[in-house]
């Protein structure tokens, strides 16, 4: 992408375009907490009405940024993405960091109109800690506990209609004993940064972050892609969720990447990217906005 001059980057919002067919709209902050203020970048392709994919970027609840947004291939085959930014944990434990996730959501909703995507139904995605969020707003529809108030717009629904997890936790209470020592020393830390203790210590809060212990009949389809290698996040994270969905008879995909580590480009290479177009093609499809 073009680089644009130093004085348009510092304006709260710009408007790039690259040589792609897709404009893009950084910086539009959708809430304020605690004079924190939370932004979110849009991707636009040229068609309007576009199907919306919110993007939960990963960094162990406590790093990161929305400018990594590694779905670009998706926005060129017709998709909008927002790629949101919420409060790390290092600002503050959870549930707020769902509660800010929730919040851009329903921002989105009522901002659809102004510029042009269609957000009747959202795909929710997101990588390594992003991809454990995005599972977790996917699968607690509903759950006033995890709702909040950011951003208001309390007429407008958090609901996701599709959730696409990309190498993310889903038990927090078991991924400690599923964790390798390198595992152990990337996310004991975290997740007491996250949750206050370990998850030992804070059970009914770690139930409560966990996507497992929300799974019910009425949830979205979803999409796990994870490395069968990763030494970080534990596979098992991803066959339990995969199992809940099972079990219920619910709809989920399971994309096994042989021989990947935690991340990496071949996530996001044309063969995993026409794995994710089929999915959201197959579950974005026009609907009457959500109650």
């Amino acid at each position: 992408m073009r680089l644009l001059p130093a004085l348009l980057l510092s304006a709260l919002t710009a408007f790039t375009m690259s040589a792609a067919p897709f404009k893009k709209i950084t910086n539009l902050q959708y809430a304020k907490v605690d004079n924190h203020a939370l932004a979110l970048d849009l991707y636009l392709p040229a068609a309007q009405n576009a199907p919306l994919i919110v993007w939960v970027h990963g960094g162990a609840w406590r790093a990161g940024s929305k400018d990594f947004m590694p779905l670009t291939a998706l926005v060129e085959s017709g998709y909008a993405v927002a790629s949101i930014d919420y409060r790390l944990s290092t600002v503050a434990k959870f549930p707020a960091l769902i509660h800010d996730c929730k919040g851009a959501i329903r921002w989105l909703r009522a901002n659809e109109s102004r510029y042009g995507y269609n957000a009747n139904r959202i795909c929710i995605a997101g990588n390594s800690a992003g991809g454990h969020l995005a599972a977790l707003i996917g699968t607690s529809n509903g759950v006033k506990a995890l709702e909040g108030t950011v951003g208001g717009h309390a007429d407008q629904s958090s609901d996701v209609q599709a959730i696409a997890s990309y190498y993310g936790a889903s038990n927090l209470t078991s991924i400690l004993s599923q964790s390798t020592p390198h595992g152990l020393s990337v996310r004991v830390p975290a997740l007491k940064l996250l949750l206050g203790d370990t998850p030992d210590q804070v059970k009914e809060l770690a139930q409560l972050a966990s996507p497992v212990f929300h799974v019910d009949k009425n949830d979205p389809p979803l999409l796990l892609l994870h490395g069968d290698q990763d030494p970080q996040m534990p596979i098992n994270q991803a066959h339990e969720l995969h199992g809940r969905y099972k079990a219920l008879q619910l709809d989920v995909a399971f994309e096994v990447l042989h021989g990947a580590a935690h991340g990496g480009a071949m996530f996001y290479d044309a063969q995993r990217n026409a794995v994710v177009k089929a999915f959201l093609d197959r579950t974005l499809q026009p609907s009457s906005r959500p109650k």
